[in-house]
């Protein structure tokens, strides 16, 4: 039995989601408040212990661990020789965007999206060209308008699509159904499809996670997937990521621009860690899933009898709630920060992510359940003072 339970003191050790004041609980960014699986701990001493960190360049033992893990996990085993090492999932879209899109194209995404996404190609010069999900009031599901994204596809400055699967923050698990429609539709239309499936080892239960590398091979020679166990084994800070490009001369390309950018090398706790990870860390997983549900079945009990003017957009993936908080406000960016100076939650507002995220929250549940119901206590709070403060 692994520890999920312990409050771990994270304050002052460099953390982004810690730095906050000494009365604020963060549950904002996508970073669990949970040790990593032992097993990588004691790979990574092991290679302290070592003392001599030179160059270093990953080998057959990494790439057969990643490959041999997605077909542990998810039944589904990409060829090492499509692999390259890069250090991180983002930095593999931003050298993406610079190398297989110009200055001036778009970039198709389906937003509410992970932000980050727009920082990747509005900094290179890229435009954004959303093809917004379309959300059901009624049932809180979001699906996409197929006709609206082959509309996006086809305008000749579409050079280049980045699918988030499972998509964050919304928590969509695309089926193989959706992921087969995307692919053709990007092939149709000369469109480089990257897939983040950063969050892929986090799904619990029905619909299954389906790697887009699991599709036939004809369906994969525009597609890029980057992988990482950062989000799996919170290890963000291990820089470790994984390209997964089935067709050479792409896959040469995106070699080019990740080494052109320096985003080649791993650090002397990359290989290590990641393969240990990969190895080592399924019982660890299957014990993280199993809490991860626990709190996103405490979560959502408590909101819907104690918060009932928010409603929790059914998922089984990630560890990220998706609010709909469309009865108390069109305006989530004044909402969060008003339970943030109110309670010292803090949460993110979900205006970031596009789309109709404006009327919605995001919360992080990946803690120990004490730190949980914290934050359930302090949302109900902050809530209830918002809606006194609306009123009078």
């Amino acid at each position: 039995m692994y520890d999920f339970n312990s409050v771990i003191p994270r304050r002052k050790t460099d953390s982004v989601k810690w730095d906050v004041k000494a009365n604020e609980l963060p549950m904002w960014v996508a970073d669990m408040d949970f040790k990593t699986a032992p097993e990588i701990i004691d790979a990574m001493q092991k290679k302290v212990s070592f003392g001599v960190f030179g160059y270093e360049q990953p080998g057959s033992d990494y790439f057969n661990a990643v490959a041999d893990w997605y077909a542990t996990e998810h039944h589904a085993r990409p060829k090492t020789d499509w692999m390259l090492f890069c250090t991180g999932v983002v930095p593999s879209i931003s050298s993406a965007v610079r190398r297989v899109s110009h200055i001036g194209d778009n970039v198709v995404v389906c937003a509410p999206v992970y932000n980050i996404f727009y920082n990747s190609i509005i900094n290179n010069g890229r435009h954004v060209l959303s093809s917004d999900l379309v959300y059901d009031a009624k049932t809180l599901q979001y699906h996409i308008n197929w006709q609206d994204l082959e509309a996006k596809l086809a305008d000749p400055l579409s050079t280049m699509m980045i699918l988030c699967n499972p998509h964050n923050p919304v928590g969509k698990v695309w089926s193989k159904d959706d992921l087969v429609s995307i692919s053709r539709l990007c092939i149709k239309h000369h469109v480089t499809l990257f897939s983040d499936e950063i969050h892929g080892d986090l799904v619990m239960g029905d619909p299954q996670y389906t790697p887009l590398f699991a599709l036939p091979e004809e369906l994969l020679q525009n597609a890029i997937i980057s992988v990482s166990p950062s989000k799996t084994f919170n290890v963000a800070a291990l820089h470790a990521a994984t390209v997964i490009v089935p067709n050479a001369n792409l896959r040469n390309i995106v070699n080019r621009g990740i080494n052109t950018d320096e985003l080649g090398e791993p650090n002397l706790l990359a290989i290590p860690g990641t393969i240990a990870a990969y190895t080592q860390g399924h019982q660890w997983l299957a014990e993280l899933k199993a809490q991860l549900t626990r709190n996103r079945t405490t979560f959502t009990t408590y909101c819907q009898q104690s918060i009932p003017q928010i409603k929790v957009v059914p998922s089984n993936a990630t560890y990220l709630m998706w609010l709909d908080c469309s009865a108390i406000t069109t305006d989530s960016a004044q909402l969060e920060a008003f339970i943030r100076q109110q309670t010292g939650l803090y949460v993110s507002a979900g205006n970031i992510y596009g789309g109709n995220g404006n009327r919605f929250l995001r919360v992080n549940i990946a803690c120990p359940p004490a730190l949980l119901q914290d934050g359930l206590n302090r949302l109900k709070r902050g809530i209830a003072q918002y809606l006194d403060a609306k009123t009078n």
